[in-house]
């Protein structure tokens, strides 16, 4: 475990969440009005969560988390970013939706809460969050302390197929990278990828965003997540992927096929860019793979 790492990336993060929120607009105003940040891909993934305790990891500055506290859950937001959480809290208050949002990291966060008994009916995760994880068997096994009895672990992400490509959609990056990658900073992905990411009003906010602080990322494989959740002792319940990213404009010439679902050219094959998981703590499963079930733009076949 890199906690050193950590460490640098939570100073990235404090940066860019800044510039990010910069470009939302009135969120508490999105709130109050009903707005929600939520796609239906996480929600079906999810199920019902109306009366459940839910933990959201990585929550970043708590707009999702909101969206599902909205839903009658009774959320607990983790992030850790300083300026992420306290966005968070703000934003809870003033929006009116009430939640709880905490700071630490990941792992210091899922071993104290294990000690403490801190149980959930729910544990989520979503969009460019493995990344930041140093160990994935430490983050698995911190899930499975968490999760009550039949709780159930949702996980939508990007998918590490796309990562092999630069924004030109040139094969450039290796699959299989082991070593932890320094970046120049977390960057301004939301100004990046326009209203895919402001579904409330848009704003211009921060210009030619530059992060002042390194940032470091680790690459992990599909079968890295789900051999790290099965040695937790989770039971896979469901895999599916998808042929488009919900609201991030990553690579040129992405297109919104609709509800802020970004997909390549329409010149380029389809390949997957998002999948999703559903992990239980039930006593027998069966996995079912999907290929982009529920989604728009999708051949029958």
């Amino acid at each position: 475990m890199r906690k050193d790492l950590h460490e640098a990336n939570r100073l990235s993060w404090n940066a860019a969440t800044i510039a990010h929120n910069s470009h939302k607009g009135d969120q508490a105003a999105f709130f109050r009005n009903g707005g929600s940040t939520l796609f239906p891909e996480e929600l079906e993934l999810l199920g019902d969560v109306a009366g459940l305790s839910l933990l959201h990891l990585q929550c970043n500055a708590g707009q999702d988390s909101l969206s599902l506290a909205r839903l009658g859950a009774d959320v607990t937001g983790v992030d850790i970013s300083d300026e992420a959480i306290a966005f968070a809290r703000r934003l809870s208050d003033e929006s009116g939706i009430p939640a709880r949002f905490e700071r630490e990291d990941l792992f210091t966060w899922l071993e104290q809460a294990a000690r403490d008994r801190r149980l959930f009916d729910r544990v989520f995760t979503s969009y460019g969050t493995i990344c930041w994880l140093s160990d994935l068997d430490r983050w698995a096994s911190g899930l499975a302390g968490v999760l009550k009895p039949g709780g159930r672990f949702a996980f939508i992400e990007f998918h590490p197929f796309a990562m092999v490509f630069n924004e030109q959609w040139q094969p450039h990056y290796d699959y299989f990278r082991s070593a932890p990658v320094e970046e120049d900073g977390v960057g301004d992905y939301v100004a990046q990828s326009g209203d895919g990411l402001t579904p409330g009003a848009s704003e211009v906010g921060v210009v030619d965003f530059r992060n002042p602080h390194r940032s470091y990322e680790f690459y992990w494989g599909v079968g890295d997540v789900v051999s790290a959740l099965i040695r937790a002792g989770l039971i896979l319940e469901r895999m599916v992927e998808f042929p488009y990213a919900n609201g991030w404009r990553g690579f040129d010439g992405m297109r919104d096929i609709g509800g802020r679902r970004m997909a390549p050219p329409e010149s380029m094959p389809r390949i997957p860019l998002m999948y999703g998981l559903v992990a239980n703590q039930r006593s027998s499963a069966h996995v079912t793979v999907d290929h982009g079930v529920g989604g728009p733009d999708q051949d029958p076949r």
